[in-house]
């Protein structure tokens, strides 16, 4: 099912230009230079629509917004556009604050994203739905559940239609969709909610698959989701068989993800349509 993105990823090394939070900016940069692509972080507005012009993929994160990255979002997302770069969107922390909303708001008026990628609460404020984030996690009320599945799979297939991108909305239960297809995956952990950064790893090893999968943002972000996922299970086992914690758990999350192959990813992922 993944095997061209996968292969293609580590085939084609896609270089992601990332505009990103500073909590996670080192983590992002691993993970991609272990899902097989490169990164590059630029957010001066000097430079930052001409490193998106080198690059096959873009991912802005808006974790840690100030003024001078917001205008640099804007100019490379408005450059990637231009060039047919596919962009990622992590709106981490949208419904916390008014700056972070409007600013994902304002982002989504003027740049058409491939991706848009964030948890539950996440995407129901960028959705006008008054998602109730805590902080940059997901409260409770807004997890996709078995009881509430077919209600959310309608609400993130209608959200994509509404906004052309694909919509990628990660918790116990992911669903990523076209607004037709939705894919429904199981894999991971709560392990992976115990440090730092994972959902921003997550956006940025989607734009590396989409940029090494120009045209397949679907199945280049569900394959992303399940990546993770897997990786974070394989990472917990060991971690647990060696009776370690939680910076274990960081290190064998890089170390899985370098190790991932096509076989491992086809035979681990829990994914289903609905």
């Amino acid at each position: 099912m993944f095997e061209k993105i996968l292969e293609n990823a580590k085939k084609r090394a896609p270089l992601v230009h990332c505009i990103t939070n500073y909590v996670t900016v080192n983590d992002c940069a691993n993970i991609l230079l272990a899902c097989g692509g490169s990164p590059i972080m630029a957010d001066d507005g000097e430079e930052a629509a001409e490193i998106t012009s080198i690059c096959g993929g873009l991912c802005l994160n808006i974790g840690t917004l100030n003024r001078n990255t917001i205008p640099s979002m804007f100019l490379s997302g408005k450059k990637a556009n231009e060039l047919g770069i596919p962009a990622v969107l992590d709106p981490v922390g949208a419904g916390a604050s008014a700056l972070r909303t409007e600013t994902a708001l304002r982002l989504l008026r003027k740049i058409r994203f491939a991706v848009i990628r964030g948890n539950s609460s996440e995407i129901r404020t960028i959705a006008g739905g008054g998602g109730s984030t805590q902080g940059v996690d997901a409260a409770l009320g807004d997890a996709v559940t078995e009881e509430n599945l077919a209600q959310s799979a309608d609400f993130v297939r209608e959200l994509s239609r509404r906004t052309g991108s694909v919509i990628s909305m990660t918790g116990a239960i992911d669903l990523v969709t076209d607004g037709k297809t939705v894919y429904a995956v199981r894999n991971g952990t709560p392990a992976l909610s115990r440090i730092s950064g994972t959902g921003c790893m997550l956006s940025a090893v989607t734009a590396a698959f989409c940029a090494a999968n120009p045209g397949d943002p679907l199945r280049a972000a569900a394959a992303a989701v399940c990546a993770m996922g897997l990786c974070g299970e394989r990472a917990e086992r060991k971690m647990l068989e060696t009776g370690a914690g939680n910076g274990t758990f960081h290190m064998l999350l890089l170390d899985e993800m370098s190790r991932l192959d096509i076989k491992t990813l086809e035979e681990g992922k829990k994914i289903e349509i609905l």
